[in-house]
């Protein structure tokens, strides 16, 4: 069997400024949610995919804001697309489908735990961990956990990852603790770029066997020594940033993979589609 694993949030993100609007009869907000439901509804109604689980964020917020107090949040964002990250969670669940809303944690750290519990069963062919997020990729492990973009249809495995990024997915966070992550407000360390992280950390895998002197390096970047520099006197910072990109796998999510096969919709569903139906779609 293969195992879809979606990112909820990024779904819904991605629906509400790829649909038009429309509003339910109390005048909220609601086309990205149908949306995510369409999408979703039409793999598994065409069996392309049989077990699946969804992540969502059902706060923005994590652990993670208190490391660092520039982590995301979620201020700015839309209110007509954050009144429907609950009622996304209430109808994918009343649709059949397993759902993981993550408060203390982050849909992402739900994706990379239940991938690595999905991959552990033998009768699992494959993992499928659906979003573009570069965080994810460290995740990948060659064919049997890959990422799958679907907006694209594209699939990217172990190979994939160390082409796009120059690293394999062992070396994500420490790659991520370099140049930073803007969309997760982490800003990397000052004169270090996707090209010199790369080429360094093809080198040496981790930050902490990253030699201070860079002349032993051995690699081809730019300003070496000016990196070195930057790197000796934040690497107490880089490991706080890799902490941020590192997910975390030790989170409950199901007891087995079973439990992701999809039995078609609860009897509560109807009244969810009767109410995202309805919903006309703005001018």
């Amino acid at each position: 069997m293969i195992v879809h694993l979606i990112d909820g949030t990024y779904e819904l993100f991605r629906h509400y400024y790829a649909v038009p609007k429309a509003q339910d009869g109390n005048g909220v907000e609601v086309a990205a949610v149908r949306g995510v439901l369409g999408s979703l509804r039409g793999m598994l109604n065409s069996r392309v995919a049989t077990h699946m689980g969804v992540a969502t964020d059902h706060v923005i917020e994590s652990f993670r804001n208190d490391l660092w107090p520039g982590y995301k949040t979620g201020a700015g964002i839309e209110p007509d697309l954050l009144s429907q990250f609950h009622l996304l969670e209430d109808v994918l669940t009343a649709f059949g489908l397993i759902v993981w809303p993550m408060v203390d944690h982050e849909a992402d750290d739900a994706l990379a735990a239940a991938a690595l519990q999905a991959a552990a069963d033998p009768r699992v062919t494959q993992v499928r961990i659906c979003t573009p997020d570069k965080d994810l990729s460290q995740c990948v492990r060659g064919t049997r956990i890959v990422q799958e973009d679907r907006l694209r249809r594209a699939i990217r495995d172990e190979a994939g990852v160390i082409a796009k990024f120059g690293v394999p997915p062992a070396s994500i966070p420490d790659y991520l603790a370099l140049v930073g992550d803007s969309s997760d407000g982490y800003p990397g360390l000052q004169g270090w770029g996707a090209k010199s992280a790369a080429a360094v950390l093809a080198k040496f895998g981790h930050l902490e066997d990253i030699p201070a002197d860079y002349r032993s390096w051995g690699v081809n970047c730019a300003r070496p020594g000016a990196l070195s520099f930057t790197l000796e006197q934040n690497r107490e910072l880089a490991m706080l940033f890799r902490d941020l990109a590192t997910l975390r796998t030790d989170i409950d999510v199901f007891d087995n993979v079973d439990r992701l096969e999809w039995h078609g919709p609860q009897p509560s569903f109807q009244a969810f589609k009767a109410r995202l139906d309805s919903a006309p779609v703005s001018p």
